[in-house]
């Protein structure tokens, strides 16, 4: 949870900008943690950062395009020092409101920092329900929810959608999971339109967003229209290839070097231009939760890594130790991270060995 105090400064910074830019993550959490703070102050620009796993200096140039006089960062837990030199240098204040764990020795002093983490509750609410906790607009409270429970978590005012919506909630008295909601409901079924439309060309996903800034309610998100066409179209033709990749995981019945499978851990790895593996392996988690779930997309001579499961923070960390130039992070049971192909069969070995121990632990 944030402090009153700490409310009341983020609205003092949103009140006195006239022109901010709001720099997001690149996901539903991101995405919604903006759509709160633009639709309460009503002015602004918002970009999805799509670098990893930084925040580049390179988004700085939209600062000098849209002329903006202050910036927030939502739900991105590392930002580049030559992003912070380049604000320093013209004096712009920076808002940063994020729910990761970092070294806070790394925020620099000008900076205004903002995570629950470091307060007494230690709470880990998605950066939505903190910008929730800040806006607190009824009429906004669906948009909270997909955020929340994109990012695997159920807020204090989820009995409230429901009595609200409940056409578009799961059963509160039957929820075991928050991806209950995201998988099992029709307020889920938006979440996942607006995450495959993120994955869009940039055009299509800034007419999303000019479209999301001013919808009413959730229903003209959910039924097709002329407005949201390309949305539903883009979620379409996403979800078709999402789901023959999802059968061929979870039909993963052997041991060998490309795909493995046992008791305790779950190792996907698939070639594809598309960037879907958070979204195969949160419903690989969902699907197999006593496991620990590793998926990689090879592309070109990267690989990029998605980890859900308990520990799975150490187990990569622990995992990329002798891997050059591997990197990643996040949360304790989700986490993002890159290595070079030619070291994927070694990362398996090493992860299988990780897994292995802590299950020994537990």
């Amino acid at each position: 949870m944030l402090t009153k105090k700490e409310i009341n400064e983020i609205k003092e910074h949103l009140e006195k900008s006239q022109n901010p830019l709001f720099l997001f993550d690149n996901d539903q959490d991101g995405l919604c943690s903006f759509l709160l703070l633009r639709r309460y102050i009503g002015r602004g620009r918002g970009v999805p950062i799509k670098s990893f796993p930084d925040l580049i200096s390179d988004y700085f140039r939209k600062v000098k395009e849209f002329g903006s006089d202050c910036i927030f960062i939502l739900d991105k837990p590392v930002i580049s020092e030559e992003f912070f030199k380049e604000a320093k240098k013209i004096n712009i204040p920076i808002v940063w409101i994020d729910h990761h764990f970092v070294d806070k020795k790394s925020v620099p002093s000008f900076v205004n920092y903002y995570n629950p983490l470091f307060n007494k509750s230690k709470i880990i609410e998605p950066t939505t329900d903190l910008c929730y906790q800040v806006t607190n607009r009824k009429e906004d409270l669906w948009i909270a929810i997909i955020g929340c429970v994109s990012d695997k978590f159920i807020p204090d005012f989820y009995k409230e959608f429901e009595d609200k919506y409940p056409d578009l909630s799961f059963n509160s008295s039957k929820l075991k999971n928050p991806f209950d909601v995201y998988y099992k409901s029709e307020i889920g079924k938006i979440a996942r339109i607006i995450g495959f439309s993120l994955k869009d060309r940039t055009t299509s996903v800034v007419n999303m967003i000019r479209f999301l800034t001013k919808v009413k309610d959730p229903y003209e998100v959910l039924n097709e229209s002329s407005q949201n066409r390309t949305m539903h179209q883009r979620f379409k033709q996403i979800d078709s290839k999402f789901q023959k990749l999802i059968q061929r995981a979870k039909s993963i019945n052997n041991k060998n070097s490309k795909n493995f499978s046992d008791e305790n851990l779950l190792f996907f790895q698939y070639s594809s231009e598309l960037s879907i593996s958070g979204d195969i392996s949160n419903e690989l988690s969902y699907s197999f939760p006593e496991k620990t779930i590793v998926v990689l997309r090879i592309k070109g001579l990267k690989a990029s890594i998605s980890m859900r499961g308990k520990n799975v923070r150490e187990i990569f960390s622990n995992s990329i130790k002798d891997l050059k130039d591997a990197r990643g992070g996040g949360h304790e049971e989700a986490i993002g991270g890159q290595i070079h192909t030619s070291d994927v069969e070694k990362f398996l070995e090493n992860i299988k060995k990780s897994v292995n121990l802590y299950k020994k632990k537990d």
